[in-house]
């Protein structure tokens, strides 16, 4: 094998490695949301959970280290500050995510007097 095609068989097993890499690892991907009452805000520094079983729910972002929940609500997104990470955790694991999250959430973690983050 001449130097040129072992170059070129390197390059082609660095280039496999990397496209591995790339597919198989959890890149966080920059993503910024409109939240209403509030305007944009990066979720990179939240945990986010798609739902798919709730006509209400349809999205959780926690930032636990900043007890503070985006949370999208038929495609709008909403903000809640100075929530619990147990809070959270039962709106996840409820029967009737929407039922819960009336019950328990809207009208209290309000963040017009709670602590909002700056991302």
């Amino acid at each position: 094998m001449s130097g040129s095609q072992a170059m070129e068989t390197r390059m082609k097993t660095m280039l496999a490695a990397l496209v591995i890499f790339i597919v198989t690892s959890p890149l966080a991907i920059a993503e910024t949301v409109m939240v209403k009452y509030r305007g944009p805000v990066d979720t990179s520094h939240f945990r986010c959970d798609d739902v798919s079983r709730s006509s209400l729910v349809k999205r959780i972002c926690y930032d636990a280290s900043n007890q503070y929940m985006l949370i999208s609500l038929k495609g709008t997104y909403y903000h809640y500050c100075d929530i619990d990470g147990g809070t959270v955790s039962e709106l996840m694991e409820a029967n009737s995510m929407g039922r819960y999250f009336n019950g328990n959430i809207k009208g209290q973690f309000d963040c017009r007097s709670g602590y909002v983050p700056s991302y």
